[in-house]
């Protein structure tokens, strides 16, 4: 039951963060590192991803799958927080002191170790 709820919250706020990239564009733009190409369409895709993978971990069939999207979906946009935390880029509603921008980069294996547990079989109910 406990890991069935965790399930739908993570898928929630996925759907909702992928779902940001569209609304919030232009701020998640000015966090993507100058050495990566296609900027907007970097933001784009990974709100697709960070959507289609929320709603992945609510269809058994696809649950363990998408989880492990998600780890490598999280390790991929590691660059775009590094570099939010070296340049002091504060876009628009992702505006965060300097003690926050690197503090968050070591609580980004939280949701990291979280898909990894939605890789785990379901517990057997008895």
């Amino acid at each position: 039951m406990v890991k069935r709820i965790f399930r739908g919250l993570l898928a929630t706020i996925m759907v909702l963060a992928g779902v940001s990239h569209f609304t919030m564009t232009a701020s998640y733009v000015q966090i993507v590192p100058d050495y990566l190409p296609a900027a907007e369409m970097l933001v784009y895709l990974s709100g697709v991803f960070e959507i289609l993978l929320g709603v992945g971990l609510l269809i058994p069939a696809t649950r363990r799958a998408a989880a492990w999207g998600l780890i490598a979906l999280f390790i991929a946009v590691l660059p775009a927080n590094i570099f939010q935390a070296m340049s002091g880029v504060q876009p628009p509603g992702l505006e965060m002191s300097e003690t926050v921008r690197w503090a968050r980069l070591p609580l980004q294996l939280v949701p990291i170790l979280w898909a990894w547990w939605m890789t785990r079989p379901d517990p057997q109910r008895t």
